[in-house]
């Protein structure tokens, strides 16, 4: 589970738009450019290191070096001591007024290589403007996440602790497809509960959540195009932008089944 954080060089081998240092020429005079790579050392200088990092494919030639990436980071206490789930933070910028800057909580499960990302109505996502207070903004949104890190670690454990029936994690599968999924595109959500490993054979809710990711976003989910009677296979997701939108929103089931199921547990106990 041993993990380096990746060196300036390797990230402008892997994403070179964090290097860029003008925005995109569409954009106004108001716009108020900023490095991504300046950002990545502001949060470096609080403990916390970059240790993936992805930018979007573009069509447009011209809005290459300005298009959507996301940085990964850790924090130097789990690099030192990894375990087997990992809370991040996620930076979102581009350099052509796609998307501003935005810092989110994540979180790395170890034994799929997954990395989920905590929806909105748990953690709220800090958007960086491009005009204003950057620096200022910035350290309210490490201080944010960094301050909210054991109450997502222990938001996992309750998730692992709480068991749930194949009736229940049959809704959870039904309940996702929409995520990923439009409405004349019929699947069979059994599919999507399907584990990949032999650790995944549990019946937990942070299990199914990892499950249930994993297949939606790693694709090969067959279905039948109900408008054509055509069969189709899903590819597997590379988009930044719906990456993070199904994230968000299984979390965000998740969180519901959770909510349901506590007064149980209470009785239970």
């Amino acid at each position: 589970m041993s993990v380096r954080p990746l060196t300036d060089e390797q990230l402008k081998e892997q994403a070179p738009v964090l290097f860029t240092e003008q925005p995109h020429f569409e954009t106004s005079d108001k716009y108020h450019f900023v490095s991504s790579i300046d950002v990545i050392n502001e949060i470096k200088s609080h403990n916390w290191h970059p240790v993936s990092v992805q930018q979007s494919s573009v069509k447009d030639e011209d809005k290459d070096g300005y298009q959507r990436h996301v940085v990964r980071f850790r924090h130097f206490e789990d690099l030192l001591n990894p375990k087997e789930n990992a809370v991040e933070l996620l930076l979102f910028n581009s350099h052509d007024r796609s998307t501003a800057f935005s810092i989110s909580a994540g979180i790395y499960r170890f034994v799929c290589s997954n990395g989920l990302v905590i929806a909105d109505s748990v953690f709220e996502s800090y958007k960086i403007k491009h005009i204003g207070d950057r620096a200022n903004d910035i350290h309210t949104a490490i201080d944010k996440i960094t301050s909210f890190k054991p109450q997502l670690e222990y938001k996992i454990n309750k998730f692992e602790a709480l068991k749930l029936s194949t009736g229940e994690r049959e809704a959870f599968a039904k309940s996702s497809i929409a995520l990923r999924f439009p409405e004349h595109l019929e699947v069979d959500y059994k599919d999507l509960l399907v584990p990949h490993r032999d650790e995944d054979n549990k019946d937990d809710l942070y299990t199914t959540l990892n499950i249930i990711q994993e297949n939606l976003l790693s694709g090969n989910v067959s279905g039948v195009n109900k408008e054509t009677g055509r069969r189709f296979t899903s590819r597997e997701i590379t988009s930044i932008g719906k990456d993070k939108e199904i994230n968000q929103g299984l979390w965000d089931i998740a969180e519901r089944i959770s909510s349901i199921k506590e007064p149980e547990m209470a009785l239970a106990a």
